[in-house]
């Protein structure tokens, strides 16, 4: 820095730096200063229309602005108009069967719409966000369903739970039966097996092999899966697993576990009104 001022008719402030690098004493520009002080006032302003200053000890923590504004009492405000829109559909939803509901297309719209939460907290777990399933879980958007897909199944699955039950066969078939009873399956006619009579699958799957949606037999004939092959397992391989390990079998400790929980105590009734309709609307329901 210079021990004087080489430009003596500037309005600098005296700090030269590298011969000519120095520091101008001018004013900021007119709209920056406009800017500047509109934005304090402003600040000042909000403070007096919105909660914000820090009180004095012993008041109530911060001044209240003379709106007397806040966040909760706007989301009141919202809750109240929302419940207000919500409460004609509510009073009479409450009066109807999830089967009088899907009558009703403006009904059965709104019961949709704001299942889908409800869906998403309960069920998306297991079911997949959409009802496409996930490993082990059954799919929601097809026709294959195992214990009826009617609205009044759904509900009733969606209240009780389910718990299906398949004896594990490993202990009772040899290698080559299983084997056997695996390729009818898989190729959509275990019938055409002779053990599927001899060794009682019929008791269960029923002679053609289609399933009783009373018990929650699988259709053995539509080649649909409730338990997807996993880990590059082939289907053939997944099936004779399923045969030999059984479902839910306490006495296998490699089983299938099937296992949906009741919603009856968990929800209330208009609650499993509201996503039977809704697991009814995704597509597969009959």
């Amino acid at each position: 820095m210079a021990d004087k001022n080489p430009f003596p008719g500037e309005n600098n402030t005296g700090h030269i730096w590298d011969d000519n690098l120095r520091e101008l004493a001018n004013p900021p520009p007119r709209w920056w200063m406009v800017a500047f002080w509109a934005s304090l006032i402003w600040w000042v302003a909000y403070g007096v229309i919105y909660p914000m200053w820090p009180a004095l000890p012993g008041s109530q923590g911060f001044t209240k602005g003379v709106t007397g504004w806040t966040q909760m009492k706007e989301y009141n405000e919202g809750v109240a108009e929302v419940e207000a829109v919500r409460a004609q559909f509510e009073t009479k939803l409450a009066g109807l069967s999830a089967a009088d509901i899907l009558k009703d297309e403006g009904l059965s719209a709104y019961t949709v719409a704001s299942a889908k939460v409800l869906f998403g907290d309960n069920c998306a777990a297991c079911h997949g966000r959409s009802g496409q399933g996930g490993p082990g879980f059954p799919v929601l958007v097809d026709d294959d369903w195992l214990y009826g897909g009617t609205i009044e199944n759904i509900e009733q699955t969606i209240t009780g739970g389910r718990k299906g039950v398949m004896t594990a066969h490993g202990n009772i078939l040899k290698a080559e039966e299983v084997d056997e009873l695996a390729n009818a399956v898989v190729a959509g006619k275990p019938e055409s097996s002779p053990l599927f009579l001899q060794k009682g699958c019929i008791a269960c799957h029923g002679m053609d092999g289609k399933g009783m949606a009373a018990l929650g037999s699988a259709n053995l004939t539509d080649s649909l899966y409730r338990f997807v092959p996993q880990n590059d397992q082939s289907v053939l391989e997944s099936v004779k697993y399923t045969i030999m390990h059984g479902v839910n079998d306490p006495t296998d400790p490699n089983t299938r576990q099937a296992v949906m929980p009741a919603f009856g105590e968990r929800l209330s009734q208009d609650e499993i009104k509201k996503l039977a309709v809704y697991v009814h609307k995704l597509g597969g329901g009959q």
